[in-house]
This record gives structure tokens, C-alpha cells and sequence, in this order.
């Protein structure tokens, strides 16, 4: 029998809880997922704790990445057929053993792709995509900050911007998660616990200053990034997992001429031309080397709960995913 793991309410880990599902049936342009593995992000974290607006059902499935195997087809469906490979990204729904789910967020996985690391890198490496490529195009020669660079995103956004040919700069917290970072593409890496990361920025980069900083931090981190930019930097805010920014203002721009962008994921994924080849792109990588995917931690569905005690402690590095 299918499982979800589910909330009623806002609040901690302690709201979600398991329940037993009826095998649903696809409707007319969806199909059957059976999962193989999911992702976590701190994305189901905001809307656990009611950070992001709460869906309007009582029990949510939280969850935003994952992939599976297609077990079942709904009318008009010609597409994808029985036993096709997919994996997704949409904002809720994936706690689950199995979904159906709209066609058009699914994409197919090449056959090197595992079902985890689909799961482990769906969110997070179509946000370093839009991030290096649509928030701010980053170019060869130019010099990055990026904060959480050793959790999921930034490990997979430190290997693609050495590709790219740029300097960056990471933060972390505490000597081995700067020692991750450092072997997964980032140039210089500050230990947040330790140092002052304004400071060492101006130090790394001659008083320069960077092109652009990538948070995910937000409000204990917002206006520090701020001063690490140069004249007509850009501070890209795609996060806030110390809380929103509550204290920033416009007028703390015009210091620099800086420009700040607050993109969404989901936003870009909703254009199908989007999603198509930013997920061609990324697989590309993964199946040729340039990205590695690191997968540090793996619990059962049922545990979710402790996946989130875990990430939001800062107790991992790299992905979490959930096997159903």
C-alpha cells in the first residue's frame, strides 16, 4: 500500500506524520510515479514551518523533487509510456511512495542517472542553473561569492562555476565543510564560524569586491553580502534559512549602484522550453563527470522528520534524499 508522510499544521519536524494511501489513479495527461527516491530541501522546511504560504488541503505532502519509474497512464498521454524513467520538480507533493502527477513537469532520465541522484540534484541543480545562467549571467574571469557552499546547491554551483572559468569564493561552516567545498570547485573558501566573511572577501579580492554574491542565508547574511559586492554588483537572494531580511531597504543599494533579484525555481521550470534544457543540460553534466553529485545523507520515507532535524540543524553537507 502507498505511504505519504504528511502534515496537517505548521510547525516542527513533530507535525509530520505517516499515513496509508489508496493506489491512485491518473487522470486524463498524467501518469503513475512509482518513486524511487526523493529529495529534501529546505524549501519543505519554509512551508513545514509555515514560512512559504500553506497549501490549502489539510494534510500536505510536503517534498519537491523526485524520481521514478512511470507505472500507469492516463487518457491522451503519448509522451511517456510503462517503465519510462522521470524525475520532476514541483513545489509540494513528493513525500510519497507513489503520485500521479501532470506530464508536464516530467522529465526523462538517461540510463546512467540513478534514481538518487536524479532525486539529490533535480532542485538543486536546476537552481544553479538559473543562478549562474538567468539571475546573474556569470562570466568567465569574473569572481563569486556563495554562501551554504557546502550544502546541496552550493557544492553542485562551486563544480559548474569552475567550469565556467570563475573565481569562487565560498563560505561554510566549520574546517570540514570548508575542506568539502574547497575539493568541489571553490576557489577560496571562508569558515563563517571563525571569520568574518566581509573581511576575508576584501582581503581575497585586493579591496575589489565581487561581481555577485548568491545567498540562501538571508537575514544573518543580507547585509554583509551587501558590502562584499563591488560598484554595480549584483546580490542574488534565492533563500533565507536564518530568516527573512526584515531589515533591508531599497536605499541600501544606491552605496554601490548594486542591483538584487529575488528569483523563484518554479518560476523557470514552468516554462516547458526551460525545463527541457536546463534538465538536458544538467544530466549532460552528470553523466560526463563535470558534476558530482554527493549524496551524504539517505534516510527511509518514514523518517523524514529526522532528515529535517538534520538540515535544519546544519548537520549535513551535500544531499539528502528519502527512500520510499
Amino acid at each position: 500500500m502507498p505511504i505519504a508522510i504528511v502534515a496537517s499544521q505548521t510547525g516542527g519536524p513533530d507535525v509530520l506524520r505517516q499515513i496509508d494511501l489508496s493506489t491512485p489513479t491518473p487522470a486524463a495527461g498524467e501518469v503513475l510515479v512509482r518513486h524511487g527516491a526523493i529529495g529534501v530541501n529546505f524549501h519543505d522546511i519554509y512551508v513545514r514551518s509555515g514560512l512559504y504560504p500553506w497549501p490549502v488541503e489539510r494534510d500536505l505532502a510536503l517534498g519537491s523533487e523526485a524520481a521514478g519509474e512511470v507505472i500507469a497512464l492516463g487518457a491522451d498521454v503519448t509522451d511517456f509510456a510503462v517503465g519510462d524513467r522521470v524525475a520532476y520538480t514541483i513545489p509540494n507533493g513528493a513525500y510519497v511512495s507513489e503520485r500521479v502527477i501532470e506530464t508536464r513537469h516530467l522529465v526523462k532520465l538517461p540510463d546512467a542517472v540513478g534514481y538518487d541522484v536524479a532525486a539529490a540534484s533535480m532542485l538543486k541543480g536546476l537552481t544553479a542553473h538559473y543562478l549562474l545562467h538567468r539571475s546573474f549571467s556569470v562570466q568567465k574571469g569574473q569572481t563569486v561569492l556563495f554562501h551554504a557552499a557546502a550544502g546541496g546547491v552550493g557544492l553542485i554551483a562551486g563544480q559548474w562555476l569552475a567550469a565556467m572559468g570563475v573565481t569562487a569564493i565560498g563560505t561554510a561552516g566549520g574546517p570540514e565543510k570548508c575542506a568539502l567545498a574547497n575539493q568541489h570547485g571553490y576557489t577560496h573558501m571562508i569558515d563563517y564560524k571563525s571569520e568574518d566573511f566581509v573581511a576575508r572577501v576584501a582581503e581575497i579580492t585586493g579591496g575589489a569586491g565581487v561581481d555577485a554574491v548568491y545567498d540562501s542565508i538571508g537575514n544573518d547574511t543580507i547585509s554583509g553580502s551587501l558590502k562584499c559586492l563591488k560598484t554595480f554588483g549584483t546580490l542574488v537572494n534565492f533563500g533565507q534559512s536564518s530568516g527573512p531580511a526584515t531589515g533591508f531597504k531599497l536605499s541600501d543599494l544606491a552605496v554601490g549602484s548594486f542591483t538584487v533579484t529575488r528569483p523563484v525555481l518554479f518560476h523557470f521550470t514552468a516554462d516547458r522550453s526551460y525545463l527541457e534544457t536546463a534538465s538536458a543540460t544538467l544530466f549532460e553534466m552528470v553523466e560526463n563527470g563535470t558534476l558530482k553529485i554527493n549524496i551524504n545523507q539517505s534516510y527511509d520515507l518514514a523518517d523524514a522528520a529526522d532528515a529535517h532535524r538534520a538540515l535544519e540543524a546544519r548537520q549535513t553537507t551535500g544531499s539528502t534524499v528519502l527512500i520510499p
